[in-house]
């Protein structure tokens, strides 16, 4: 029986301005490590849009306000172009990754009918939905019972703590708890450590979702291997 794992990785960790290669070389050779372990493993990829995504989606809003006389962006355009990047950024890893990755890179995370290979690697599907809403559907159609979301956040605070010092890390925090702290709306570009309506299905799908630092190659190895970890465990 086949251990498939979800991770959905923040294009800020791929790609904050530009590709970062040396993260990406550390951790292609980590996910390689864990893999030869065990040939039953396998790992989903989500990739997000990051710094690519943010300045094409400035361009935009800078474009209207020049030539529309300052109309405001249609979400659905500006979750397109972020769309766009995420892809652009899933390719380059799929890439990376080589003949783990046996199938080009799934865009529709409804319709993907099987899984070649080690790893799959998926981008963004359209507008409306993130890419942890993707990492959810994938998990639910490969049965995978965690998603590991890695960001530029180590763990989910009570508040924002760049705004509020007495903001307070949580460890462990439940689904009920946790969609009161994000509201039930998607908004482009919202700055979120799981997506409302992604939180809503692993809710009632009963999956797991950990929040951890993307950049930490040790610590996303021992979420793999079921040891300690630092990070945000949502479930229940």
């Amino acid at each position: 029986m086949a251990e498939t794992k979800v991770l959905s990785v923040g294009g800020s960790i791929v790609v904050p301005e530009k590709p970062d290669t040396d993260f990406l070389c550390k951790f292609i050779s980590m996910i390689k490590d864990w893999l030869a372990e065990d040939f039953n493993r396998r790992l989903i990829f989500v990739v997000g849009g990051g710094g690519p995504a943010r300045i094409y989606q400035k361009a935009y809003s800078e474009i209207l306000a020049s030539t529309e006389g300052g109309a405001n962006p249609d979400s659905s355009e500006a979750d397109w172009i972020g769309i766009m990047a995420t892809r652009l950024n899933a390719q380059l890893l799929k890439a990376g990754v080589g003949e783990l990755c046996q199938q080009s890179v799934v865009y529709d995370p409804t319709a993907v009918k099987e899984f070649k290979g080690r790893v799959l690697v998926a981008a963004g599907w359209k507008p409306g939905f993130s890419t942890d809403n993707d990492a959810v559907l994938l998990a639910e159609r490969f049965e995978a019972d965690t998603v590991v979301n890695l960001s530029n956040i180590e763990k989910v605070y009570t508040d924002d703590p760049r705004k509020n010092p007495d903001a307070k890390p949580i460890d462990s925090i439940s689904w009920a708890d946790f969609r009161k702290m994000v509201g039930d709306d998607w908004v482009p570009g919202k700055n979120t450590p799981f997506d409302p309506i992604a939180s809503k299905k692993a809710q009632q799908l009963g999956l797991t979702v950990i929040c951890a630092a993307g950049k930490n190659i040790e610590n996303i190895r021992n979420i793999l291997d079921g040891k300690e970890f630092v990070g945000t465990k949502i479930q229940g």
